[in-house]
């Protein structure tokens, strides 16, 4: 077999590998480490380590080294901390661009209130987990380490669900949130609602102590899971996006208040079902903005409920399609928080605006970049960054940005 140096991790954090002119990706490897295997269609499959790094480290997960959920247990805490901080540098530096890294924060193990599993029937029960790495195969899991205690303990309860619902042509999606109430699931590519099964999923919701279950758009509820943004108390649509760590939005929301200071007009883009809007109405006029109508609906149902809270309005508006133009944009302040994808279109009309500061928070560092290469080249200035890993021990990494007017 061939032996291999690890140069570096690539960003969805396989180690690239090069032998001579050759290089291939490695799962599960550091830099630094020699390995030795054979490449087939670009990939090792199965290395052997020759000389281990000093950062490696034994993972604590019985399941690791299946499961694709996490790909980065092996490294030791601060090589991960430390590379994850180089994926957003070194994303920038492609750029021409850099900034001060201001804060680091990586939420704890078993953290995750909000993840989504895989579930298919078989014929003596259920799979229910992650799927493996490059394969839609599910790994079953009895003990996951991102998992918080409730959604673990939950893990025999979801399968009885899989079971009652799932077809055994199909996988199910079960989006499962741990919140004050009890668990909120939400499970798409069930079997076709029938008088039969909603007694049955009645039946375990009981059994369960579920605060909610919604199967395919259809809801089976006992009780509104509302969650804390600020002062206000939201029920967010089944199955919508909200941080995954309560450890995490903390961190991005102190970045996000000490970015927009004493703003006292707001603009809140891509709002969702208000994570930053909620929180900054208790000191500031706020319009959000949001794509989907149902985590509008819910951010508005949480303010008229909260007390203390400042004017709120928001508006439904696909900012990729039809960003804000200048003239929309006559605000203290922008927060703004795009999916993954970024927000190139909003970014060049913000650059031609004068806001005098933006909080630009994004999940994909190289989207970030590109946005940010769009305001540093009109006239706004990338003062510092701060870090956040909710996604511990895989290879997602968010920014929180400051930009301020020139």
């Amino acid at each position: 077999m061939t032996i291999w140096t690890v140069e570096r991790l690539g960003r969805k954090g396989d180690g690239v590998a090069v032998s001579g002119d050759q290089r291939a990706l490695v799962a599960l490897t550091l830099p630094g480490e020699e390995i030795e295997g054979d490449p087939a269609d670009g990939r090792i499959a199965a290395p052997r380590i020759v000389t281990p790094s000093a950062d490696r480290v034994r993972p604590p997960c019985p399941h690791y080294r299946a499961c694709g959920g996490c790909s980065l247990m092996h490294g030791s805490e601060n090589f991960v901390k430390a590379w994850k901080v180089g994926v957003v540098t070194e994303a920038l530096r492609a750029q021409g661009l850099s900034a001060p890294v201001a804060g680091v924060h990586v939420s704890p193990p078993r953290s995750r209130r909000r993840a989504v599993l895989s579930g298919r029937r078989t014929k003596k029960g259920a799979l229910l987990g992650f799927h493996a790495r490059a394969s839609d195969v599910i790994v079953d899991i009895a003990d996951c380490h991102v998992l918080r205690p409730a959604i673990q303990s939950a893990l025999p309860f979801l399968r009885q669900l899989v079971t009652a619902g799932a077809s055994r042509s199909g996988e199910v999606s079960l989006a499962v949130t741990e919140t004050p109430a009890g668990l909120d699931i939400a499970v798409t590519g069930g079997k076709p609602m029938t008088p039969g099964l909603f007694q049955s999923l009645s039946a375990l919701a009981d059994q369960g102590d579920l605060a909610r279950l919604s199967w395919d758009g259809q809801g089976i509820t006992r009780r509104p899971p509302a969650l804390p943004m600020g002062r206000a108390l939201v029920v967010p649509p089944p199955g919508g996006f909200l941080q995954a760590t309560a450890e995490g939005e903390a961190a991005l929301l102190a970045a996000v208040r000490d970015m927009v200071g004493d703003a006292d007009r707001v603009l809140d883009l891509f709002s969702g079902c208000g994570t930053f809007t909620l929180p900054l109405a208790e000191t500031a006029m706020l319009h959000a903005v949001e794509g989907l109508a149902a985590p509008l609906k819910a951010l508005d149902a949480a303010a008229r409920r909260a007390p203390g809270l400042r004017r709120i309005t928001t508006e439904i508006r696909d900012l990729a399609r039809r960003p804000l133009l200048p003239d929309e944009l006559d605000y203290d302040a922008i927060v703004i928080d795009p999916p993954r994808a970024g927000a190139e279109t909003q970014a060049r009309e913000i650059a031609r605006a004068v806001v005098p500061r933006l909080a630009w928070v994004s999940c994909d560092p190289v989207t970030f970049a590109r946005d940010a290469r769009i305001l540093a080249e009109s006239s706004y200035i990338l003062t510092r960054l701060f870090v956040v890993d909710q996604f511990r021990w895989s290879p997602h990494v968010e920014t929180v940005a400051e930009f301020r007017r020139r």
